[in-house]
Order: structure tokens, then C-alpha cells, then sequence
């Protein structure tokens, strides 16, 4: 695997869909890993109101290949009606790593 195709994407949600929604993640081997940070505190603008949201920050490993099959899965499992999901390329990597990231994605 190139490191090209290495990618992180970042995933709030609410704390109490947060293990559920990494479990299908992986489960459907849409991730290879995903880590889940809790004690997020989110502001944000929202049908042109500020509103302010405890949430949880999932970071999900996958590869290029596998983005659009990983956004359709968030999609389907996240209680948001817009969720924030952003993926950003992998630079740099141990390549054994990068390896099992590959084998980890359908």
C-alpha cells in the first residue's frame, strides 16, 4: 500500500453513539481502526443559530478506495442529520502499518 492511499477521517457524533458507530465501522471492515475520543465540546452555526454540543470525536483509518463505502456507512449509522465527516491524507507512515490498514479494508 501506498502511503497516497492512507487516509484518517474524522467523525463527531453524539457520546452515546459513539462505540456503536466505530463497532459498525470495523465490523463491516469499513475501518481498519477506529479511535474514539471523548469530552469534545463543539460550537457551531446551525440553521443560522449558534449552538454548542458535547460530542465525541471518532478518528476512523481506511483507504482511498475504501472512503466512499466508509461516508455511506457513517451515514447510515449516525443519528445527525449533517454529520461531520472529513478525511485527510496519511503523509507519512511505519509501512507495516500501512500494510494491515490495507488488509484490515474491504
Amino acid at each position: 500500500m501506498t502511503v497516497e492511499s492512507a487516509l484518517l477521517v474524522l467523525i463527531t457524533c453524539p457520546p452515546d453513539a459513539a462505540d456503536r458507530l466505530a463497532t459498525a465501522l470495523v465490523d463491516a471492515r469499513l475501518a481498519a481502526c477506529v479511535n474514539v475520543l471523548p469530552g469534545l465540546r463543539s460550537v457551531y452555526r446551525w440553521h443560522d443559530a449558534v449552538e454548542r454540543a458535547d460530542e465525541t470525536l471518532l478518528i476512523a483509518k481506511t483507504t482511498a478506495a475504501g472512503y466512499a463505502a466508509l461516508e455511506a456507512g457513517v451515514r447510515e449509522h449516525h443519528p445527525y442529520e449533517l454529520p461531520e465527516i472529513v478525511a485527510v491524507d496519511i503523509a507519512a507512515g511505519l509501512p507495516a502499518y500501512l500494510q494491515w490498514l490495507a488488509t484490515s479494508v474491504r
